[in-house]
C-alpha cells in the first residue's frame, strides 16, 4: 500500500488536537490506516547516507502512514487530515461546486486531431484565490508525484501540469507536432531545448529518464500552448520554466494529458477537491471548457455527485451485525459518504451520494466495507458457523498427503504459474494450444502461464537442491489449470497427485511402487487389461519420459495418470545430475 509521510505536528494542528502515539495508532486503525513508522527528516537523509550520527531533540517528527491503493484522496496532509476530521465528527462533508461563470468567460483548451496518435485526452481545471505555505506547497507538489506513482501508472496513463495562470494568456491550445518543432525553456533550466535535445539531455536525469520511453519513439510529441505559443509543458515529461508555479502563485491551472480518460478525470478532482480547501472560495473551482476538432467539447471538471442505492438487508447481513437504517447512515456520513434511508417496496435501503473525493466508491460491497469500518471491525461480534463441513476434495487430498508422507516423501507447495518454456519445451512437449492458461502482460517470464502438469515445479525443486544428500523423495498435491469453453472463466482446475524420486538408482520399480501403495489406500484392486472395476498399467509414449519406461494408470476405464523415469534431456534442461523416476495423476477420478 502507499505510504505518506506527513508532519506529526502540522498533522495534529490540522487535526485540532495532539495525540499520543497509541492513540493516533488506534485512531488510524479505526479509520482503516495504519501508521507504519515514526520517524524525523534528518534520520530518513541519515538512513539514505548510511550515517549513523545521532539525532538530535529538536528534529521535526514524521508519521510514515499506510494508506489504502485506491484511496487517492489520502495521499497528501490535507486530505487525510480532511478524512479523519470528518470521521471524528468534527465537520460536515464538504459539497464541492464549479464558479458560477458564463461558458464564454471559460477557460478554452482546444484539442488538434493529431494527439490522438500519442495521447488522445485533456482535462483541465483553474484554482483561484489559492494560498500556499511552504508546507502546502510542498504538499501540493508530493501529491502530483504519488498520484504520477500510483493511479497515473509512471505518468504511461496520466500526467499532470499545474502552471501560473498569471504569467500565461488563453486560449490554449492542446497539440501533437514533430520533435524538432517544439522548443522551450523546460523547468529548471535556463536555455532554450528542441525536444528530440532535450530528449537526450534528460537520458542522464535519474528522476526523468525513466518517463523518456513513453513518447520517445512517437513520430509526434504532445505539447501545450497558450495563445502567444508559449510552452506549458511537453507531457508527459516536463514543464515549461515560463509557467512555474511559486508560493507567491495565486491561480493554478492544472492540466492532465492522458491516455485512459476515467483516470484523468480522477486525478483532476483529486487534485482539484483537495486544495480547493486553500482558496479564498473554499471547495470552488473554476471549470475549463475542452474543445476537440469534431466540434464536440467538455467542461472539465466533472464534481457531479454519483447515487447509488443500497439495501440495508445487504449490508448488515455481510457485516454480521443487525444496525438500524439511522446508524447506517450516520456511520456512512463519517466515511464521507452522505446517505440516507429510502424504502422500496418491502426493502428498506439507503441512498448514498458519492463525492467525487471517493472514486474507490464503485460497488455496493464498498459501501458495505465503510459501513464496517465505521463501526469498527473490533466491535462486530465472533461467531463461528454452525456446521464447517470441508470440501469432499479437500479432505481427500488431506489423506492423501497423509499416506504420502508415511511412505518417506516430503511434501513441496511450488508455485501455480510457471515460465512457458518451463511448462512445454523444458519438458520435451509441444503446445496444442487448446490446454494452456496464458498470462496477458506477465510482469516476468518466470510467471506466463498457469501449469497444466505438476512436474515443472517438482523438477526445479531438486534442480535447486541438487547437492542435497540422496535419495531425494518429494511429492505436491495441487491444482493445475485447463481451458475449459463449458466454463465462465474459460478454465477449469483439476486437483493432481504428483511424486519424484531422485537417486543414483532411481528406477521404473521404485515409482511403481508408490502407485501400487496409492491404489491400494484408496480402495483400488490391480486387475487384468480391459477389466474396468479396478487399475491396470499400460504402456505409454509421452516425451517426458524414457522409451519402454513408462506407462499410463488406468482406473475403471480411464486413464489418470501417467509414471516412469524422466528423459535425460528433461533432467539436463531442469539442471539435474541424477535419475529420476516421477509419477502424476489426477486424484478426481477417485471421488
Amino acid at each position: 500500500m502507499p505510504t505518506v509521510s506527513v508532519g506529526r505536528d502540522r498533522l495534529f494542528a490540522a487535526l485540532g488536537r495532539t495525540y499520543s502515539q497509541e492513540e493516533f495508532e488506534e485512531l488510524c486503525f479505526r479509520f482503516g490506516i495504519e501508521l507504519d513508522d515514526v520517524t524525523t527528516e534528518k534520520a530518513i537523509m541519515r538512513k539514505e547516507k548510511h550515517l549513523e550520527e545521532e539525532a538530535d531533540e529538536d528534529e521535526e517528527v514524521i508519521y510514515k502512514i499506510e494508506v489504502p491503493a485506491n484511496r487517492y484522496d489520502l495521499l497528501c496532509l490535507e486530505g487525510l487530515a480532511q478524512a479523519l476530521r470528518i470521521f471524528n465528527k468534527q465537520e460536515e462533508t464538504p459539497r464541492y461546486k464549479l464558479s458560477n461563470i458564463s461558458k464564454e468567460s471559460m477557460h478554452k483548451m482546444h484539442v488538434n486531431p493529431e494527439t490522438s496518435l500519442v495521447r488522445p485526452y485533456v482535462v483541465c481545471a483553474v484554482l483561484r484565490d489559492i494560498t500556499f505555505d511552504e508546507a502546502s506547497y510542498n504538499s501540493f507538489i508530493d501529491l502530483q508525484d504519488k498520484l504520477h506513482q500510483n493511479i497515473c501508472r509512471r505518468r504511461t496513463l496520466v500526467a499532470i501540469g499545474t502552471h501560473d495562470l498569471d504569467t500565461l494568456e488563453g486560449p490554449f491550445t492542446y497539440e501533437a507536432l514533430p520533435p524538432s518543432a517544439i522548443n522551450f525553456v523546460p523547468l529548471k533550466q535556463t536555455k532554450s531545448f528542441r525536444a528530440d535535445e532535450l530528449m537526450e539531455y534528460y537520458k542522464s536525469d535519474l528522476k526523468l529518464k525513466k518517463f523518456l520511453h513513453i513518447i520517445e519513439k512517437s513520430p509526434v510529441f504532445p505539447v501545450l500552448f497558450d495563445r502567444n505559443r508559449t510552452v506549458l509543458s511537453l507531457p508527459p515529461i516536463i514543464n515549461g520554466a515560463h509557467s512555474a508555479i511559486t508560493l507567491k502563485t495565486k491561480n493554478v491551472f492544472i492540466e492532465c494529458t492522458a491516455t485512459d480518460l476515467t483516470k484523468a478525470n480522477i486525478v483532476l478532482n483529486t487534485m482539484v477537491t483537495i486544495f480547493s480547501a486553500l482558496c479564498k472560495k473554499k471547495f470552488e473551482i473554476e471549470p475549463v471548457e475542452v474543445i476537440y476538432s469534431d466540434g464536440k467539447s467538455n467542461i472539465y471538471p466533472e464534481l457531479s455527485l454519483y447515487n447509488m442505492e443500497v439495501s440495508l438487508s445487504y449490508i448488515t447481513n455481510c457485516i454480521g451485525v443487525p444496525l438500524e437504517a439511522e446508524e447506517v447512515t450516520s456511520l456512512l456520513n463519517r466515511m464521507q459518504l452522505q446517505s440516507e434511508q429510502s424504502v422500496s417496496g418491502d426493502m428498506s435501503n439507503v441512498t448514498i451520494s458519492v463525492p467525487p473525493t471517493r472514486s474507490d466508491v464503485l460497488h455496493p460491497c464498498d459501501v458495505m466495507e465503510d459501513v464496517a469500518i465505521a463501526y469498527g471491525f473490533n466491535n462486530i461480534p465472533k461467531s463461528k458457523p454452525a456446521s464447517l463441513q470441508p470440501l469432499p476434495l479437500n479432505e481427500f487430498s488431506d489423506l492423501i498427503r497423509g499416506e504420502i508422507a508415511m511412505s518417506g516423501f516430503t511434501e513441496v507447495l511450488t508455485w501455480i504459474l510457471c515460465s512457458y518454456k518451463e511448462n512445454f519445451s523444458m519438458l520435451k512437449r509441444e503446445d496444442d494450444k487448446s490446454t494452456c492458461v496464458i498470462i496477458g502482460n506477465p510482469r516476468s517470464t518466470d510467471f506466463e502461464v498457469v501449469r497444466t502438469s505438476l512436474m515443472p515445479g517438482l523438477l526445479k525443486t531438486v534442480g535447486h537442491n541438487k547437492d542435497h544428500p540422496k535419495p531425494i523423495k518429494i511429492f505436491e498435491v495441487g491444482d493445475v489449470s485447463l481451458l475449459d469453453d463449458a466454463k465462465d472463466v474459460g478454465a477449469r482446475n483439476h486437483r493432481h497427485l504428483a511424486a519424484l524420486y531422485c537417486s543414483a538408482n532411481s528406477g521404473f520399480e521404485l515409482i511403481h511402487g508408490l502407485v501400487d501403495r496409492i491404489m491400494e489406500v484408496i480402495g483400488a484392486s490391480f486387475v487384468t487389461v480391459g477389466d474396468e472395476t479396478g487399475y491396470y498399467i499400460k504402456c505409454s509414449d509421452n516425451p517426458e519420459f524414457l522409451t519402454g519406461r513408462q506407462a499410463h494408470i488406468i482406473y475403471k476405464g480411464r486413464k489418470i495418470g501417467t509414471f516412469g523415469i524422466v528423459h535425460p534431456e528433461v533432467l539436463n534442461n531442469f539442471d539435474i545430475p541424477d535419475p529420476c523416476s516421477f509419477v502424476e495423476l489426477n486424484i478426481e477420478s477417485f471421488l
